[in-house]
């Protein structure tokens, strides 16, 4: 499922297909795609577009020197993180979350029952990790810009209704909701926004107070 579909969502993968995707983005492609059978072939085909349009394209001419520099960046990449065994939550999920979280600060408390976890990769935009205990309710809020939430395990519901994993749910500007862990098992959810949350209550009044 993907709610509110109006956001462009099959060009993700066209440019993930052409490695021109921002990697916040990369990782919800990958992470969707490893819950989604459907989607691993939607992305294949792409791939397989991409390399066949790339067969028909002429040869481009390369500096002496582009081997050497080709490889000096190779050897500049940082290594790749080890899966977080230790980390029960994070090792049942799908490979690109525990590798994206290798590299994580740890999980935050958030409200009760509701956990997050920052995943810094070289995005502009906000990339969170949320831990949702069933029942437990992230505090109703809008948005400052758009929100794609992937559920990666479990599930959440909200006015609009109940998702699980591998389904897509985008919020906007215009929207206001209140995302409830269901009963049963631990969410996770993969948010991605290019604008902070923006509160509603009692915590928007001390979220205005403090000009956040």
């Amino acid at each position: 499922m993907t709610r509110r579909n109006e956001y462009p969502i099959s060009e993700l993968y066209s440019a993930y297909a052409a490695g021109s995707l921002d990697p916040a983005f990369a990782l919800l492609v990958e992470t969707q795609a490893a819950l989604r059978p459907d989607l691993r072939e939607l992305v294949a085909s792409s791939e397989a577009v991409s390399g066949a349009l790339l067969e028909t394209t002429g040869p481009a001419a390369m500096r002496a020197d582009a081997l050497d520099c080709t490889m000096a960046l190779i050897d500049a990449l940082p290594p790749v993180a080890a899966r977080p065994i230790e980390d029960e939550d994070l090792s049942a999920l799908p490979e690109p979350i525990w590798r994206a979280a290798g590299a994580a600060s740890g999980w935050k408390a958030s409200v009760p029952g509701i956990r997050r976890m920052a995943l810094d990769i070289d995005s502009p935009m906000h990339v969170e990790l949320y831990r949702i205990e069933p029942g437990a309710a992230v505090p109703r809020h809008s948005h400052a810009g758009i929100e794609l939430t992937l559920v990666v395990a479990g599930g959440f519901s909200d006015a609009l209704g109940s998702y699980r994993p591998g389904d897509l749910v985008v919020n906007g500007p215009d929207d206001t909701h209140r995302p409830v862990g269901d009963e049963g098992e631990v969410c996770f959810a993969l948010a991605l926004r290019d604008g902070g949350l923006k509160f509603t209550g009692p915590l928007g009044m001390i979220q205005r107070l403090l000009g956040k």
